[in-house]
């Protein structure tokens, strides 16, 4: 792994965009975020998610397994950790949220992961999900050597339930902000879907068809 976020994330095959400020912004105003809310990211990888959230006033900490992270952010705190089957290393009811964006996948046992997140978001605090969508990914899922699990909006929902969480809700998301604006817009992807390659290099296009699903829960009051 200690070449992944090179290969896969690398400056000529995904340049940095706009894309994680438009995002974050759309979530923290979803999700009724507020400044000064402590946010944990796991799989923090390069740190554009995390970083956007830090310029929103909330107090950040990231996790990754490659300490490549560490290098490539050196303004965030990121600790280098596994994350994925051993204890989280912070201590019960530590966190307002727990955010992570294509990090689920890539676990062998992400009920481990997911219990572990309950035990350190406080009470009233929330799980913030997102992974594709495998009933419209499923032909390029695997071009990630590195994902393992795959989900669907069922098998999303119910691992949250699952693990304690409650109020789970889960929605699917084209990653083009135009359409977080303009939902009437969304019909326009629908129609173009059939005719966009598998593997179409424009994001426009690709995003178009590329739906991530959305999960979120919030932890009950604890016994």
């Amino acid at each position: 792994m200690s070449n992944y976020l090179k290969t896969i994330y690398s400056q000529d095959k995904r340049p940095l965009t706009s894309y994680p400020a438009e995002l974050v912004n759309y979530l923290f105003q979803r999700f009724n975020l507020k400044p000064s809310m402590k946010l944990l990211e796991p799989g923090v990888g390069r740190g554009e998610f995390l970083r956007e959230f830090k310029k929103l006033g909330l107090e950040v900490v990231g996790l990754d397994i490659s300490p490549e992270a560490k290098d490539l952010s050196p303004d965030l705190h990121i600790l280098t950790e596994d994350g994925t089957s051993t204890k989280l290393p912070f201590d019960d009811n530590s966190f307002d949220v727990i955010y992570s964006k294509s990090f689920i996948e890539h676990l062998h046992n992400p009920s481990f992961f997911i219990n572990e997140a309950y035990r350190i978001i406080k009470p009233k605090g929330l799980l913030i999900t997102l992974t594709p969508d495998w009933e419209v990914q499923y032909k390029k899922f695997y071009d990630d050597y590195t994902h393992v699990t795959p989900f669907t909006s069922v098998s999303l929902e119910d691992i949250h339930k699952a693990c304690g969480f409650k109020d789970v809700k889960v929605f699917k998301l084209r990653q083009l902000p135009l359409l977080w604006k303009y939902p009437y817009l969304s019909l326009f992807s629908i129609l173009i879907t059939p005719f966009v390659p598998l593997r179409a290099t424009n994001k426009y296009l690709r995003w178009s068809w590329e739906l991530m699903l959305v999960g979120s829960g919030v932890v009950p009051k604890k016994k």
